[in-house]
């Protein structure tokens, strides 16, 4: 489905909400994460009737279409968006709201990168000790001090969630006040069918978006160079300094099993990096930035796959889709 024919009729709920800004410009291709440039350039180019619409870069869809060869049984949503050609190339469910785990991560570091400093000096409240079973955690104590760019790294890469807290308080003060601000965000960016209640994706009934709404989001977070190099990192080593000033050292690797080596991906498909997500109530997840062997990039991501091999298995199956 080519996206750019639909860009008016789809976006015309949301125009109005950044007809008074450009959109962002489309991937340089191919993509590469080492490149110091802007992936996305936002620049405002004159009075608004001279700005282009909302959607004319991005993919749009407002239906599903599944080809059969594609079939993503094992998941509840999912989608493949060509972002060379801002062409949408399967949906399924797309629009359908679901738990997405640390896939919200991706808007916490969105929002971190917009308005937040890498070298800013976080301080650890009490809040960050999370007892969730299961939880992915730094370890952070209270009084501990990150820098931001360690925190996000600890967020994206290792996926933890006090590390969500700790950034949530930084700019904000709160989860509930930062959850507000992701979600003011998330409708800027177009994704309406979202609504975030903490920074991290811990389970929450009301905490919600769609496969749709994640491609959006990961697709404005590609934005910053700081965003791209971590989720294209393997691993990371750091040393912060605990209340007292003593030294605690971060060594932590990536969750995503196609950086690890673990799985392959499709001949001819190279994946640069993303975010994986899991919780027993929105089971599996995974977005990804890939390059093709036609020099375009893509995003993929998947909802709701019943366990990580299955995970695995429909994400490789849904990048055969770049070929």
């Amino acid at each position: 489905m080519k996206c750019i024919n639909k860009a008016v009729h789809t976006a015309a709920c949301i125009v109005t909400v950044l007809s008074l800004t450009a959109c962002s410009s489309k991937l340089s291709m191919p993509f590469d994460p080492d490149s110091g440039d802007g992936a996305y350039n936002i620049t405002l180019s004159g009075p608004a009737s001279d700005v282009r619409p909302f959607a004319a870069d991005i993919c749009v869809t407002d239906d599903d279409f599944e080809a059969s060869m594609l079939a993503i049984d094992e998941a509840d949503a999912g989608g493949l968006f060509d972002a060379t050609a801002a062409e949408t190339i399967y949906a399924k469910n797309v629009h359908q709201k679901l738990n997405p785990a640390s896939l919200t991560k991706v808007m916490t570091a969105y929002i971190a990168l917009k308005y937040g400093h890498l070298e800013d000096t976080l301080t650890a409240s009490s809040n960050v000790y999370i007892t969730e079973s299961g939880a992915q955690l730094l370890g952070i104590q209270e009084g501990d001090r990150l820098t931001l760019e360690q925190a996000l790294n600890a967020l994206l890469l290792y996926s933890a969630n006090d590390a969500g807290v700790l950034i949530a308080e930084y700019l904000s003060g709160s989860v509930e006040k930062f959850a507000a601000v992701m979600n003011e965000e998330a409708h800027k960016l177009g994704a309406t069918n979202t609504h975030f209640t903490n920074p991290h994706g811990l389970t929450d009934e009301d905490h919600y978006t769609t496969a749709y709404d994640l491609y959006l989001i990961f697709n404005a977070a590609m934005e910053y160079t700081e965003f791209r190099k971590i989720i294209n990192t393997t691993e990371y080593k750091s040393t912060y300094k605990d209340r007292e000033g003593n030294s605690k050292t971060i060594e932590i690797n990536t969750t995503n099993a196609y950086l690890k080596g673990d799985v392959a991906a499709p001949d001819g498909v190279n994946v640069i990096g993303g975010k994986t997500g899991t919780t027993k109530a929105a089971k599996s997840c995974l977005i990804l930035l890939s390059n093709g062997p036609n020099d375009h990039t893509y995003i993929s991501v998947i909802l709701g796959s019943t366990d990580r091999d299955s995970l695995y298995k429909n994400m490789t199956t849904l990048l055969t889709g770049i070929n």
